[in-house]
């Protein structure tokens, strides 16, 4: 080699003289982090915004308001101080016996059961050119002038007026929820993984509105009485005329929409579309089941509430308790929210709900036990054991509805998920009025009046044994996941009955999400 070519390669190579060297890496520990480990508390707090950020951003924002205004504020909110005020007023202002008083509030289920016109006049029947705002408006226009007229029609409402009055009141809350209703059952079907969230967020609201609507309502009974205290009530139903105006729907653009020909063919669509649906198994079966579940639980609160309020055969209960106690029972359905959203969303529906209405059963036994002041030999004051018992019926009862309304919204064809979905939800309605309906006959037969309590215990343990009957009837519900549920055009792949489902018209009949369609 010459020494030319071995100074290129001790260039090229300087280890070739020398002893290779160890590069000596020192190992410094990781620098650390300028930004901080979140809180767990923090994180917790942050986690329901963060839970709204997302929905928002997967959904219209005026759709989430339009969640927080009807489940919060007219229905949480109204329908909770509606609850403990009415019955004050027909107990005090128009002296009525309990078990008509229950055939009273019966008949407040009658708007919900036409839950069904209201839905076909949502999808069918545009005005001006909208399907959903200017139902809004109405209800909220019926509720104002109901309330109004009920509160300053003083002592000179008679019994007739007082109920229709409060009708009305009932009306307006029906027809901004069947509406809103229609917006939950579209966005659950394109955005089927949200569903659940989407009842979730409507349970929240109307739990927390319950809770300070029950929380105020004892106080300004107190304060008002009765009959001034249900002319607040127009206070949420002036809101729905607010939504209305600020709600975000497109108009459409058809014109031909406005002539009488063509919205007679969408009415006619949407009734085959309807009768055509319901008559599929998966459907007709969970729907019957809901509505037994509802009707063979007689309620008996009537009975309840004039006895736990009665200064000698109950234990005299003050309006500012009654109202605290049901508050307590709100945020227990807060709980109950949490607890499926958390737990059980995704188990089987028929094994979950197999479970809850045994529990639903049994926890009906608490009633029992404290109309019978066997509270008091086992030590537990009857304050403590009302809330006991009000918290665990809320939570179950929760957890029990819950699924089947997750269920119903997998039900809703395209193009008239506003009216099939307030078809099924007229069918729950249908159950609690026959609940209703079936309280205050049993109340009338074993005799329960204003004064006399005797037969009470034996009312609540019919009615309890009738709850658990129910499980024999759990079979109709379907043994599947949320995932797995069969949608009408799932059942029906090709065919007649397919195409027909399809023939609305689905443009423009649904709050639009702001993200483009999947």
């Amino acid at each position: 080699m010459s020494s030319l070519d071995l100074e290129t390669q001790n260039l090229i190579d300087p280890s070739h003289h020398s002893p290779p060297t160890t590069t000596t890496i020192h190992r410094h520990p990781p620098p650390e982090t300028t930004s901080k480990q979140p809180n767990p508390l923090t994180s917790l707090v942050l986690q329901p915004f963060q839970w709204l950020k997302m929905l928002s951003s997967e959904l219209n924002p005026s759709f989430i308001l339009g969640i927080f205004v009807i489940y919060g504020l007219s229905q949480g909110f109204s329908g909770s101080f509606f609850k403990v005020v009415s019955d004050y007023y027909w107990k005090d202002v128009q002296k009525i016996q309990p078990s008509k008083v229950q055939l009273f509030v019966g008949l407040y289920h009658i708007p919900w059961v036409m839950r069904p016109l209201w839905g076909l006049m949502t999808d069918v029947f545009p005005v001006m050119g909208y399907k959903r705002r200017p139902y809004f408006i109405v209800a909220g226009v019926v509720g104002v002038v109901a309330a109004t007229t009920v509160a300053e029609g003083g002592v000179r409402v008679g019994v007739g007026a007082a109920l229709w009055c409060l009708i009305a009141i009932v009306a307006g809350m029906a027809m901004a929820d069947v509406t809103i209703d229609a917006c939950i059952a579209r966005n659950s079907i394109e955005f089927k993984a949200l569903a659940p969230d989407m009842q979730s967020l409507c349970g929240v609201c109307s739990s927390a509105g319950a809770l300070i609507g029950y929380s105020t309502s004892g106080f300004l009974v107190h304060h008002l009485g009765p009959q001034v205290a249900l002319g607040l009530l127009a206070v949420p139903a002036a809101s729905q005329i607010f939504l209305g105006f600020v709600i975000y729907e497109n108009k459409t653009s058809d014109d031909s929409l406005a002539t009488k020909r063509q919205v007679m063919k969408k009415l006619g669509g949407a009734l085959k579309g309807m009768y055509e649906t319901i008559q599929f198994p998966q459907v007709w079966k969970p729907s019957l089941f809901m509505y037994l579940s509802l009707a063979l639980s007689f309620s008996t609160h009537e009975g309840h509430f004039y006895w736990y309020t009665d200064p000698k055969a109950g234990p005299a209960f003050s309006q500012e308790l009654v109202g605290m106690v049901h508050a307590i029972g709100a945020m227990a359905s807060i709980v109950g929210v949490l607890i499926y959203h958390k737990l059980f969303k995704d188990y089987p529906f028929r094994n979950l709900l197999f479970f809850a209405q045994l529990v639903y059963g049994l926890s009906g036994m608490l009633d029992v036990v404290f109309i019978l002041r066997w509270n008091l030999v086992l030590g537990i004051p009857d304050y403590l054991f009302v809330v006991l018992e009000e918290s665990v019926s809320r939570i179950v009862s929760r957890v029990r509805w819950m699924p089947m309304i997750v269920l119903s919204t997998s039900f809703c064809p395209i193009g008239i998920e506003g009216t099939f979905f307030a078809l099924l939800m007229s069918i729950d309605s249908l159950g609690s009025l026959s609940s209703k309906w079936g309280g205050a006959i049993i109340l009338h037969v074993f005799n329960v009046t204003r004064t006399d309590f005797t037969n009470l215990w034996l009312v609540t343990l019919i009615r309890n044994l009738l709850r658990i009957a129910t499980l024999g009837f759990v079979f109709l519900v379907p043994n599947v996941d949320r995932f797995h549920v069969s949608t009408p055009n799932d059942i029906v792949q090709s065919g007649s009955k397919s195409a027909d489902l399809e023939t609305i018209d689905d443009d423009n009949m649904q709050l639009l999400p702001l993200k483009e369609r999947h």
